[in-house]
């Protein structure tokens, strides 16, 4: 349905804060706006015009150009409001009102020349483009941190910044401690913060909104449907179209590929077409990761109901945002496309715009609380208990990251190079344990396997030995081995190979074989301390020795 534009007499105030000064632009003032809210966030628009002629003998003085050139962050807060009421004798007008920050800016001069003397700036034309606080913040933050024993909620606070508060219904999405938690994003990869927390939201299930009363941010488990819905006014109404969005045509299918306990878990839902199916493939030996992902794409295989786009004829007495419960008024005409008489409505987007009528003379309405405004707006409704949840677009962060490790083990002294297996009590898996030095000398599991080498090599890793870790947003595991245990090296010239086996040189074993006058020599030896015996076998000699050195 293609929005109406109208008339509009209305209030509107724009509030920039520069280094903690207010500048207040009003509605005289302003010559074009616009405002996208949605139910995770808003963008807007505004362009306002600023006289300065004091330096030539006339009254207005522009105090805001000196702040609006520098480089600092610009609270924005805009406030619309009706003057004239539509629906009601006696009104009790309550205002929209939106915060954000600025994230470009705009300034054209306008020069009129005058008789006899130099030219002169009359006329300053501001523009600024501005979004909520996690939209334009996050969006340039790219950490890369790791975490231990904490939550997905320890992260949030983590990194939410000075501008940014949340509030958290969502134990189950966010309140569970794990193991490791790691946020590593690249900026060549281009998956911000932000895309971070989106992806994170829509892969468990839950819900992103913003909070347009206490200008935060909700993440929650379940869509807030509380308070008292507000009846609108058919007055302030011109049309309704009922929007049908895309229903699933597909099942879905859980595959986990673990060679010990396959299994294959079919997701059905009823407007499925045979045949039709999205396989999801995990492998993994821990059942309940897979029951928790059929679990997810159970919900995800709800299909969506209908949708209302509504257009107004003017500016409501009442003002709301993304979030507010509403209701269409009473009357039948507006129950004819099968909505419920008395059903109520959850508003998830709003769109507004208004430009100044160029009838309307600057000298009229400059410096006037209110102006006369060309206007649009529309409104997407969706039914309260809608489980489909709105996003913005994001893209999911790039996994693996790289870092380096230490092996731990607390077997045996220091210096002896041990390994241990760590089993672990929820899951009864075994696991190396791995210091990282980059992130404090935070300790993380890693799986205890033969990594690289076939099974019947029983060679763990030992204490202290450096290693190339992978990092996952909640696993990591060991990738390769990246230096010599002490002692191993043996010289170039004689080709020397070995294996070392036990806790040090001075308490194990090795084998060696390497080239004496371009002749191959096999060598076993045991040493415990002074006591050693070896077996030595090269050109012509068999060696067995058993001997207490000096």
């Amino acid at each position: 349905m293609m929005e109406r534009t109208f008339d509009e007499r209305l209030t509107v105030l724009l509030t920039l804060t520069i280094g903690g000064k207010p500048h207040k632009i009003v509605a005289g003032n302003i010559k074009r706006f616009a405002l996208d809210l949605w139910s995770w966030g808003l963008e807007g628009e505004v362009e306002f015009l600023l006289t300065d002629n004091q330096a030539r003998g006339g009254k207005e003085k522009d105090a805001l150009l000196a702040d609006f050139l520098k480089p600092d962050l610009v609270e924005v807060s805009l406030e619309v409001k009706a003057v004239l009421a539509e629906a009601s004798s006696r009104p009790s007008y309550t205002s929209l009102k939106v915060k954000g920050f600025v994230s470009d800016k705009t300034l054209v001069e306008e020069v009129i020349p005058t008789k006899g003397a130099s030219d002169v700036i009359l006329h300053r034309r501001y523009g600024i483009r501005f979004q909520d606080a996690a939209r334009l913040l996050w969006r340039q933050h790219y950490p890369c941190a790791l975490y231990t024993s904490k939550t997905v909620q320890d992260v949030l606070d983590a990194h939410k910044g000075e501008k940014i508060s949340l509030t958290y219904d969502w134990s189950a999405g966010l309140g569970t401690t794990h193991s490791i938690l790691f946020v590593g994003l690249d900026p060549e990869a281009q998956a911000s913060f932000y895309d971070w927390v989106l992806w994170y939201v829509h892969g468990h299930g839950g819900v992103f909104t913003y909070d347009y009363a206490k200008q935060g941010y909700k993440f929650a488990g379940a869509k807030d449907a509380s308070g008292t819905p507000l009846e609108l006014e058919k007055d302030n109404l011109a049309g309704l179209e009922m929007l049908f969005p895309e229903i699933i045509r597909h099942d879905m299918t859980v595959l986990n590929a673990t060679a010990e306990s396959p299994q294959t878990q079919p997701v059905a839902q009823k407007q499925a077409v045979a045949g039709i199916r999205q396989d999801v493939l995990l492998c993994t030996s821990i059942s309940d990761e897979v029951q928790a992902r059929v679990d997810l794409e159970t919900a995800r295989l709800k299909w969506r109901g209908p949708e209302m786009e509504l257009v107004w004829r003017s500016f409501p007495e009442k003002a709301f945002t993304p979030g507010a419960l509403v209701k269409l008024p009473p009357n039948e005409a507006w129950g004819a496309a099968g909505v419920a008489k008395d059903q109520v409505l959850r508003v998830r987007e709003l769109h507004l715009s208004g430009e100044v009528l160029e009838e309307q003379g600057s000298e009229e309405v400059y410096n006037d609380p209110d102006a006369l405004f060309s206007f649009s707006m529309s409104t997407r409704l969706e039914p309260k208990d809608e489980p489909h949840v709105d996003l913005p677009a994001w893209q999911p962060p790039a996994y693996p990251r790289y870092v380096e490790g230490f092996i731990v083990s607390e077997q045996g002294a220091d210096k002896d190079e041990t390994w241990q297996a760590y089993t672990d009590s929820k899951t009864s898996l075994d696991g190396y344990k791995v210091k990282i030095p980059l992130f404090a000398d935070q300790i993380i599991p890693a799986p205890f396997n033969p990594n690289l080498l076939p099974g019947h090599f029983y060679f763990p890793a030992y204490k202290g030995e450096r290693v190339l870790v992978g990092l996952d947003f909640q696993r990591a595991w060991i990738k390769r081995f990246l230096d010599w245990r002490t002692g191993a090296r043996m010289p170039q010239d004689g080709q020397g190979v070995q294996l070392l086996v036990g806790k040090t040189p001075e308490n194990g074993t090795a084998i060696k074989h390497f080239y004496t006058d371009d002749k191959p020599v096999l060598l076993m030896q045991r040493t415990s301390a002074k006591d050693t015996q070896k077996i030595q076998l090269d050109e012509g000699t068999l060696l067995i020795q058993v001997k207490e050195e000096k």
